[in-house]
């Protein structure tokens, strides 16, 4: 038997076929955990929807976004973190960034996007065989944020290599390298942060992000040092790690189906919808926790108050009965209300950010590259919460 808990059980490939059979058997199910509760496994994506859109009674803040039950200082941290909010100051924090993020904002960075992307794609081109994972697709996420809150550049390795780590600590490999070089991702993201923000505070304000997150009123005024430093982790590592995930399981799936990526060869116009369909077939996230604050049912099933209850985008982007044949990679489905970016309160600050690195990722990648192809295996993180590539060796061909 799959235990969801259990993160070796995702580090071939997510267990889509058990995951299938408990959406027609068990849509709401409860998994046993060892040494703390065990959860409920909401599955189908009609209640994934309902769960997220009922922000008091199923509750971010209340256990935190993660499976596994924190001590008091993590959980503390966390409750600082945007996603980790509950109405009314989910509202205080995120109003002052919406004007940032909007869609008009953001289509104006097209053009720095785009330069950005041919200058990690010419580096790969001198490469030829890369582990694209690192050498390719995490520089892209990395530049644009940077830039975006107006982070030293001579910062940007230590940032992603922190960001990384913070969502794929239960890799080993992943663990040891960067604990060995950086420390504790978390602590010291936070600790960096707020050592900026001191910086910053005496310099004139800037025309970035940082500046105005710095300036802003939070409900009651100007953010803590610690709340400003969980609030950072939260937005760089989000910025950085799940578009880092996006951009390989993306490649990684037009290797796969080469009828598809000659269909993006012939027609670029159908790369944004490859990019909603890459979201939903390689989400980068299995799930997000939620706490019931009080008793409630959920397709017939009694939940309990305190009970742990996860969103598990990884099933509800392949329901049944919201897309067709939904384990096919298919990159003209349409419509596609996939929910890796989650929907309601919560739904992603920088969605249209992530849409807009995307498809100017593959457009420039398709210009530069007529093939592509793995050199290797590829590897996936040991994660029971991160759905993403560690190792992709490929060779790009001129």
């Amino acid at each position: 038997m799959i235990q969801l808990w259990d993160p070796d059980a995702f580090v071939e490939a997510p267990p889509h076929e058990f995951l299938a059979e408990l959406r027609r058997t068990q849509p709401v199910y409860w998994q046993d955990m060892p040494n703390e509760p065990g959860f409920w496994a909401v599955l189908k994506h009609a209640d994934l929807t309902a769960v997220a859109r009922e922000p008091v009674l199923f509750s971010a803040s209340e256990g935190g976004v993660v499976l596994e039950n924190l001590d008091a200082a993590g959980l503390e941290g966390m409750r600082n973190m945007l996603l980790a909010m509950d109405p009314p100051r989910h509202v205080a924090y995120r109003r002052p960034l919406v004007p940032s993020f909007k869609a008009k904002v953001i289509g104006a960075m097209e053009g720095r996007i785009r330069a950005i992307c041919t200058e990690i794609l010419q580096q790969a081109r001198e490469q030829g065989d890369v582990e694209f994972v690192h050498d390719v697709a995490a520089h892209l996420p990395t530049q644009v944020i940077g830039e975006l809150v107006g982070l030293p550049r001579e910062d940007w390795p230590r940032i992603q290599a922190w960001a990384e780590r913070n969502t794929s600590g239960q890799d080993a490999e992943i663990v040891s390298d960067a604990e060995a070089e950086y420390g504790d991702a978390n602590v010291n993201m936070a600790m960096y942060a707020i050592q900026l923000a001191a910086q910053r505070r005496a310099e004139p304000p800037r025309e970035d992000l940082l500046s105005l997150i710095l300036a802003g009123n939070f409900g009651n005024g100007p953010m803590s040092d610690v709340e400003f430093g969980s609030f950072f982790v939260q937005l760089i590592t989000a910025a950085n790690d799940t578009t880092k995930s996006m951009l390989s399981g993306g490649l990684l799936l037009l290797i796969e189906h080469p009828e598809q990526r000659a269909a993006l060869r012939d027609d670029r116009s159908l790369i944004p919808d490859a990019v909603e369909e890459i979201l939903r077939h390689a989400n980068p996230l299995h799930y997000f926790r939620r706490t019931a604050t009080a008793d409630t049912t959920l397709r017939g099933v009694e939940i309990h108050a305190g009970d742990k209850v996860l969103m598990y985008y990884t099933s509800a982007n392949r329901d049944e009965d919201v897309f067709v044949d939904p384990q096919a990679f298919d990159i003209r489905r349409h419509p596609n209300p996939q929910l890796s970016f989650g929907i309601g309160e919560h739904f992603c600050l920088g969605a249209h950010l992530a849409r807009l690195e995307g498809r100017i990722f593959f457009e420039e990648l398709l210009d530069t590259f007529p093939t592509f192809e793995l050199t290797g295996e590829p590897r996936r993180v040991r994660s029971n919460l991160n759905n993403g590539l560690k190792e992709l060796p490929v060779r790009l061909a001129a």
